[in-house]
């Protein structure tokens, strides 16, 4: 398979099924911020963590792929002219969605209550955790978007939603694990009354 192709030269690309889009067409723009999304999550997972967290983080790239294969195709051409589906993929499921569940619950559970926002930072890890989970937001803007005009199965929808909280908790169990500065956002009163 040949990396560069030269079809892209002139700001198209390819879905899955052969359609050809503007590169900042939305389907392209959400499947390119899962893709994005894909690689800081490995970031995370190159990081000195446990290896139950790196278990986790590849299932998660695996089900990101997934995400991206559903967005890169159109719903036109999901199925072959003979009927058989055109992505002989797994789905997302609702067990995967379960899976983030379980993981923020037991995370959750050994960590202090919120009392506040807290302010993203404190350690590099920890910060990776949180570049993720703000590009995981816009990856799920962009997904709800295209939902809107061109549906697709909300498994998907509900997954990255997950997905963000998950790795904000992933946040904060890092911090509590590096033994990082958890900083509580505290709104500045004397700005606030100033205004």
């Amino acid at each position: 398979m040949k990396i560069y192709t030269k079809t892209g030269d002139k700001g198209t690309t390819a879905l899955y099924g052969g359609t050809r889009v503007p590169k900042h067409h939305i389907r392209i723009e959400g499947y390119g911020t899962v893709d994005e999304l894909n690689s800081w999550i490995g970031l995370i997972r190159d990081q000195e963590i446990e290896d139950a967290y790196k278990t986790v983080l590849i299932a998660i790239q695996d089900r990101l792929f997934t995400i991206g294969a559903i967005l890169a195709t159109p719903p036109e051409k999901e199925f072959l002219k003979n009927g058989k589906k055109r992505l002989d993929i797994p789905r997302v499921s609702k067990e995967d969605i379960s899976l983030l569940e379980t993981e923020i619950d037991a995370m959750d559970a050994s960590l202090p209550p919120m009392t506040h926002f807290v302010l993203p930072g404190g350690h590099t890890t920890v910060s990776y955790c949180h570049i993720a989970r703000t590009i995981c937001r816009r990856a799920e803007r962009k997904a709800t978007y295209l939902h809107e005009n061109e549906p697709f199965d909300e498994l998907v929808l509900n997954y990255l939603n997950r997905l963000s909280d998950y790795l904000f908790v992933l946040a904060r169990k890092l911090t509590f694990d590096l033994k990082a500065d958890e900083v509580k956002w505290i709104p500045n009163k004397e700005t606030s009354e100033q205004k």
